[in-house]
């Protein structure tokens, strides 16, 4: 067996199971999960029959690179959501179609990380989207985890690390908007980030699948590449960005997204991947075309949210200091004390499941910036979001 293996946590949701799974609750009332990141919203219906129109597709083998169509819409959807100058970004060259950020993730730390030299890192914010970690770890890199808390603005100061975690770095997990605090990146921190890439040689990989999902209609977060473009880096040097229909469009089980970025790196990875059995379905590229190419839903999916946020948000503002997040689904509240205690509590009492913060992330540098928090992904129709809130609110009252 691969030795790696045994360095593997246990992932949060099987934590929750366990943490919650033989409790007795209310049986009168409903559970509400608030605690996986997994949209609820109704898939628009015009996407669906596209996807019921080309289940002939099934019978045709597709190809690792994908359709020219599906790059061309990809790029288009890129370039326009972003600024990118056209030129920049060759379909050819530049894109690559992937099952999915999750997998994507997880498969670029094998294909970038050499563990034969110079015992590598790989750093990854703190908390995290346990994918960066198990990637890393498997790749045979020691992960590095970069504090995210109120502080720094859930905004780690790259200052603060020494130079000889950067000589051994080669690849570094960005997440932007954050999962789960919202936070989202801005110039001067990707400047230096993209200088210290320049000078070390790492990889930075930008998990951007909640980027469509914002607070302001006006301001859409500036990703990754749009970045490296008013840096002057018109070639994308070192970047790679992710993204996914998942979140976007609300089709998490359709398993689509892409990679884009530097095309020595794209290179590489489609090589890769050429080994790694991923290739997207003919009929899911032909759904994902259609998703890409429309954004009428994308701004109803947001309003949606935003009207979520607001409701719940003006309930909970009077016992817990909450805020709408700049992008995401997820509330990131500090609460009274051990996350994990107030996890089962709630359950036990109201029947409505968060995620403990600390299960997101690891004790470095003499703290763990998820514990005395909890994520609250409001994914469920506001209904049920309401109800959840009220629970909360009357938990906390009876209980602190």
């Amino acid at each position: 067996m691969n030795p790696e293996l045994e360095k593997l946590h246990t992932y949060p949701f099987q934590k929750l199971e366990k943490l919650l799974g033989k409790i007795e609750t209310d049986t009168e009332k409903k559970i509400i999960s608030l605690a996986i990141g997994e949209p609820k919203h109704s898939t628009p219906e015009f996407i669906l029959d596209i996807f019921k129109s080309n289940l002939d597709g099934v019978s045709v083998y597709p190809t690792t690179l994908g359709t020219n169509e599906l790059r061309v819409a990809i790029a288009n959807w890129l370039c326009n959501r972003f600024n990118l100058p056209k030129i920049t970004i060759d379909e050819d060259k530049n894109i690559l179609p992937v099952n999915g950020t999750r997998e994507a993730l997880f498969s670029i730390a094998q294909t970038v990380i050499d563990k034969n030299y110079d015992n590598p890192i790989a750093i990854l914010p703190n908390p995290f989207y346990q994918i960066y970690e198990g990637a890393v770890l498997l790749a045979g890199a020691k992960p590095y985890y970069l504090n995210c808390t109120e502080e720094n603005g859930f905004i780690p100061d790259l200052s603060l690390i020494k130079k000889e975690v950067w000589q051994r770095c080669q690849l570094f997990y960005l997440c932007s908007p954050g999962n789960p605090s919202g936070a989202i990146i801005n110039f001067d921190f990707v400047k230096k980030l993209l200088e210290l890439s320049d000078e070390h040689g790492f990889v930075v990989a930008s998990d951007e699948c909640y980027s469509e999902i914002y607070r302001d209609e006006a301001k859409p977060p500036i990703g990754l590449l749009e970045y490296a473009n008013k840096l002057g880096n018109s070639e994308y040097k070192g970047c790679l960005v992710f993204h996914s229909l998942s979140k976007r469009s609300n089709l998490p089980g359709l398993r689509s997204g892409f990679v884009a970025g530097d095309k020595n790196l794209i290179k590489k990875f489609y090589h890769y991947r050429t080994y790694h059995g991923c290739a997207m379905p003919l009929h899911v590229q032909k759904t994902s075309i259609a998703a890409w190419n429309d954004e009428k839903h994308v701004k109803e999916n947001r309003n949606l949210y935003r009207e979520k946020f607001t409701k719940v948000c003006d309930e909970l503002t009077t016992i817990l200091k909450v805020s709408i997040p700049l992008g995401g689904f997820y509330l990131w509240p500090r609460i009274p004390h051990s996350d994990i205690d107030f996890a089962r509590e709630l359950y036990t009492r109201e029947n409505v499941k968060v995620l403990p913060g600390s299960y997101l992330s690891r004790d470095f540098h003499g703290i763990n910036p998820g514990y005395g928090r909890i994520r609250i992904a409001l994914v469920s129709d506001i209904t049920e979001c309401i109800e959840a809130t009220i629970r909360i609110k009357r938990f906390i009252k009876d209980a602190y």
